[in-house]
């Protein structure tokens, strides 16, 4: 679990500099081709096309066209329609299709797994809950496609990590990933960005560099080795992990107001869901 906790506070401190120095100054299919172009540079130099056998190499295009490519997408044309409370509010849900997903793919029904992700939901909707606007409904349609094109990257990942070679590392295999997501995120900004607001400032661009080789590149790397690694219960639970962490980074570095109460409230029901799909764990192994 190593690799997601750590990979969540990178990405809380990624969604602060994005709010403050990105959002509403830089365009947003800019600042994702270059996320993903700047990851894809990272990863091409070590990349061996023929040790990783093409078979590997278009499933793992094809889960970053998911997992960044396709929920880019979905993500930010919903700011469009709701608003940036809404948005994390719509967002809570995806341990729920994380957790389906996966029994849906081995034919089984864990019911522990869904009520610890439901407890997740759960946390995340007392830290983050918000009264809803009018006409929101395309807005909240939007936002469950990005958390299904997230959860299919994740639980897709979780296939297809056993059929990657073995002698391979997969640092080595992972550029396959953001070369799947490039092709998506180049057609958007050609469709629908906006190309007189591309980075202009220093500033921009350092947070572009850090988004692209650090959040996209390093961040994914770690991501999706670490959903390997745990259940899909703690799987769950993390995705929701990084709202507490993101609100904890705004309030101590860029003094964001924070309903604390709220904060540790949902914070200790996150972690208490950690807990529980742990005991569960432990118990079904000391039986195994």
């Amino acid at each position: 679990m190593s690799y997601l906790v750590a990979v969540t506070i990178l990405w809380a401190f990624s969604f602060s500099l994005i709010g403050v120095y990105l959002a509403g100054q830089v365009d947003v299919y800019f600042a994702v081709l270059t996320r993903i172009t700047l990851a894809l540079l990272v990863f091409a130099p070590m990349l061996r096309p023929r040790a990783t056998g093409r078979g590997p190499a278009l499933g793992l295009m094809a889960v970053g066209a998911v997992q960044i490519g396709l929920m880019y997408l979905f993500f930010y044309q919903s700011f469009l329609f709701i608003s940036v409370p809404e948005v994390l509010l719509f967002s809570i849900v995806t341990p729920i299709y994380i957790t389906l997903l996966e029994d849906l793919l081995v034919g089984r029904f864990a019911p522990r797994y869904l009520l610890v992700a439901v407890l997740a939901v759960a946390g995340a909707a007392v830290i983050r809950y918000t009264e809803v606007g009018e006409n929101v409904w395309l807005g909240f349609a939007l936002m469950q496609g990005a958390n299904l094109c997230f959860a299919i990257g994740q639980v897709g990942y979780r296939r297809l990590a056993p059929r990657l070679p073995a002698g391979v590392p997969l640092h080595r295999q992972f550029a396959w990933f953001f070369a799947g997501a490039w092709p998506v995120a180049a057609i958007s900004f050609a469709v629908l960005g906006n190309r007189n607001a591309i980075a202009d400032t220093p500033t921009e661009w350092a947070v572009l560099l850090w988004l692209g080789i650090a959040a996209s590149g390093v961040g994914y790397y770690a991501w999706n080795r670490g959903v390997t690694r745990v259940d899909a219960g703690t799987l769950a639970v993390m995705n929701n992990a990084l709202i507490p962490a993101g609100l904890i980074v705004n309030l101590l570095i860029w003094n964001h107001q924070a309903d604390l109460v709220r904060l540790a409230l949902g914070a200790t029901i996150i972690g208490g869901a950690l807990a529980v799909n742990a005991g569960w764990a432990r118990r079904a192994g000391s039986r195994g």
